[in-house]
């Protein structure tokens, strides 16, 4: 029997594709060692995380995109470290303000801001630090 892993990478998106190639490029990556989940808005992320925490599935990161319809990235990612601290956060932007960027950082503790389009090498490296920051906070 294989083992259902018990931590998660979570991606918010509003553009499908988008969240496809996110979960491709990481599955390349990592494998089946983690769970990957999408989500299409914040209210949805919301649900998400919240039905992993009930099966015991931790999220360990969040990428979110900036611009989505409702709630935009840098505030999503402030109530999201307000709640789960531990939570790596890395938000995807091609439209996100200076100032929105900033206050992620400041304000939600963003571990790293890329831009739309990324490189596959940059997410990785990206998702990689972030797990050890993660793992460095937690020990």
């Amino acid at each position: 029997m294989i083992e259902k892993p018990t931590k998660a990478i979570l991606f918010v998106d509003d553009e499908g594709v988008i969240l496809e190639a996110l979960k491709e490029q990481l599955k390349r990556l990592f494998g089946h060692k983690y769970v990957y989940e999408a989500a299409s808005s914040a209210d949805e992320a919301w649900e998400v995380l919240e039905d992993l925490l009930i099966e015991d599935v931790e999220v360990l990161i969040l990428v979110s995109d900036w611009l989505m319809p409702g709630t935009k990235g840098d505030e999503f990612l402030v109530q999201i470290h307000q709640k789960y601290p531990s939570i790596v956060k890395v938000m995807l932007t091609g439209q996100a303000d200076e100032a929105a960027i900033a206050r992620a950082y400041e304000q939600a503790n963003l571990h790293r801001c890329l831009s739309k389009p990324w490189s596959e090498e940059d997410l990785a490296d990206a998702i990689i630090s972030g797990l050890e920051q993660g793992t460095i906070e937690q020990g």
